[in-house]
């Protein structure tokens, strides 16, 4: 089996209301690049890419120089052939490689008959838990409905996320507002949730002192983690040895050079795996081999995904034995996704493993179809500016916070 062709299409997929976050904003919609790579036995693998709201077509067409001709089993090498770590450093391929694995390992379980996660050394779980994973949020230009600004929205909302999907763990994604209202904020959760479990995460835009603070402000709170309260490793071990929480992050372990930096001097106790960020399933899966041998907690990492992604994240959740906490997705704030069946379905908090054979997921030709045409319409956006905050550059460690009290919507073209 060689791989023939590559395709790529751009597609934006509405969400319930745009999600704030420290960087800025998800302007009521995912952008996401479709990718099709096409074996010359016929058989479609499928792979998905995001691009802070950006399409990344013109990577993929370039990359068709690189793998035609190439065996899809050979996925090493291919890391090699576009993902070398000194020639990446001038071109870093990383989320492309991961795109272009996903598509292969779905040819290759298409081709034997097998669902991804056997191939990767089979499943251990057939459902992979989620939390409820609870945004700021504008309302939505179309309908004015969704906002999440104040303290009572959020309760509300999350109380919502619970009953209609089964959640019993809830994530905040925060670092949007001051850090005391948002204190005010997670404590609300806490008490309106009780039995549940809470983790936080401000996006690494806070100093090393103000995450101190707040990370010993909530150790009462029955957390998972405190994710990612400022950025670096230096700066998270300085909170680790303050606070009685355990850390997380999924911004400066995002390789197997920091993991092993990390492992030898500890600044985080749980590595969030990102399929896309690692560059793949199968790094994720060794870089879960090595966070077993040090005793590090394991989650699964959302960066904005559809349905294709999704099903990566579900086959690694499937075969990681320290699959510690409920996994991240933001599936649950699309309407639609554009594979065939329309949006995978939460039961109890959690998604079956897909049992079809590759990634378990086929796309839907008239939705793929759908959401080009709407991206073609509206183009991209960019992730980190905040359409109601004109002029806004968010800095590291942040002192430019949102007004709660500030009730303008976003004006979002739609």
């Amino acid at each position: 089996m060689k791989i023939r062709d590559i395709r790529a299409t751009t597609v934006t997929v509405p969400l319930h209301a745009p999600l704030r976050h420290a960087n800025g904003c998800h302007w009521g919609r995912f952008v996401r690049t479709i990718v099709e790579v096409e074996a010359d036995n016929g058989l479609i693998g499928l792979g998905e890419m995001g691009g802070g709201g950006e399409s990344a077509e013109a990577v993929f067409r370039a990359m068709k120089s690189y793998l035609t001709g190439h065996n899809p089993a050979r996925i090493e090498e291919m890391r090699f052939l576009i993902a070398n770590p000194t020639a990446s450093l001038y071109n870093n391929r990383t989320q492309v490689l991961a795109t272009l694995e996903f598509a292969c390992l779905d040819l290759l379980g298409q081709a034997w008959g097998v669902p991804v996660c056997e191939i990767l050394g089979g499943r251990l779980r057939d459902r992979v838990p989620f939390a409820s994973y609870c945004f700021f949020r504008y309302p939505d230009s179309r309908t004015g409905a969704g906002e999440v600004r104040t303290v009572d929205q959020l309760v509300e909302h999350a109380r919502y996320l619970k009953r209609h999907y089964g959640f019993t763990t809830h994530k905040l994604k925060a670092g949007v507002f001051h850090p005391d209202y948002e204190l005010e904020a997670y404590r609300a959760l806490a008490s309106a949730l009780p039995g549940d479990s809470l983790r936080f995460d401000p996006n690494a835009v806070w100093s090393t002192e103000q995450a101190i603070r707040f990370g010993q402000a909530i150790e009462g709170i029955r957390n998972d983690y405190l994710e990612d309260p400022c950025f670096g490793l230096n700066g998270l071990r300085r909170v680790r040895e303050m606070v009685r929480i355990p850390l997380a992050t999924n911004t400066v372990v995002v390789n197997f050079e920091q993991l092993a930096a990390n492992a030898l001097n500890t600044a985080v106790d749980v590595i969030l795996l990102d399929t896309t960020f690692w560059g793949g399933i199968r790094p994720c899966v060794k870089a879960a081999g090595v966070c077993e041998t040090f005793q590090l907690g394991v989650a699964v990492h959302s960066s904005g995904e559809l349905g294709i992604q999704l099903a990566s994240m579900l086959h690694l959740g499937a075969v990681i034995p320290n699959l510690s906490f409920a996994a991240d997705a933001h599936y649950h704030h699309l309407t639609d996704d554009v594979i065939s069946g329309g949006l995978m379905r939460y039961d109890g908090g959690a998604i079956k493993v897909p049992d079809g054979p590759g990634l378990g997921v086929t796309l839907d030709r008239e939705k793929l179809r759908e959401y080009n045409e709407l991206y073609q319409r509206l183009g991209g956006y960019p992730y980190d500016q905040d359409p109601a905050r004109p002029g806004w550059t968010p800095i590291v460690p942040n002192d430019r916070w949102a007004d709660p009290l500030d009730d303008r919507p976003a004006p979002i073209p739609h």
